[in-house]
């Protein structure tokens, strides 16, 4: 995931941004400690399609809507700046969740993809100062702060790339240091996200072992609905 200057950024995504008030195991951040330096982006902008139709971001958890877990989730693992990225529902998402302190990213081509919403909140931290980005998925509800703090762990300059694994697997949340984001945004097609960037710069990532704080499922059927409380 990384954005390109205007002029030489390849399929740059119209935008509307918008403020709503090896495997290692890293020492995590303390509690409510914000690495100022990495931008949490969360990704909230599918449409469910084998849910019916209904947008994840807007499921009920803990008696709010998920993306308000989600963005919790990265507030207390270490985040303090977040952008989220909306799509489907975008309207609803704003007036039922209380996404107060983040930055919203309208995302016009959710359909397309993740993909099409990686690059949008890449786009997003044009102008920033960010020197990384942390990204999590909004349907991932058994990862939760330890997870995020320990891959913010991880960050060290702007080469920086690492990701929460999972019994050696690789997964979410994953953090891009800057100087990788126009590569990521040049391959981010489809539902695809970051894969083909990562598998093709593997060597370089650092695997942070997750498995033992937060467990990596994602809400994608009826049936995983059970995980939401």
């Amino acid at each position: 995931m990384e954005i390109a200057p205007d002029h030489a950024r390849p399929g740059a995504l119209p935008r509307r941004v918008g403020y709503a008030g090896g495997m290692t195991h890293h020492t995590s951040p303390s509690e409510g400690q914000a690495t100022d330096h990495v931008v949490g982006l969360l990704l909230a902008a599918g449409g469910g399609r084998r849910l019916g139709g209904r947008p994840k971001a807007l499921l009920p958890h803990r008696g709010r809507p998920l993306v308000e877990h989600a963005v919790a989730v990265l507030r207390a693992g270490g985040c303090s700046r977040i952008h989220v990225v909306l799509g489907a529902e975008a309207a609803a998402i704003r007036t039922r969740a209380d996404l107060s302190g983040c930055v919203l990213v309208d995302n016009s081509d959710w359909t397309e993809g993740m993909g099409s919403s990686l690059r949008a909140g890449l786009e997003s931290l044009a102008g920033t100062g960010a020197e990384a980005v942390l990204v999590s998925l909004v349907d991932q509800p058994g990862i939760g702060p330890e997870a995020v703090a320990r891959v913010l762990g991880a960050y060290e300059s702007g080469a920086s790339l690492a990701a929460a694994a999972y019994g050696g697997e690789r997964g979410h949340p994953v953090l891009f240091g800057a100087d990788h984001w126009a590569g990521i945004a040049a391959t981010a097609t489809g539902d695809r996200g970051a894969r083909a960037y990562l598998r093709a710069h593997g060597d370089a990532i650092t695997l942070v072992e997750c498995g033992d704080v937060a467990r990596p499922y994602d809400i994608d059927t009826e049936t995983d609905l059970v995980h939401l409380e």
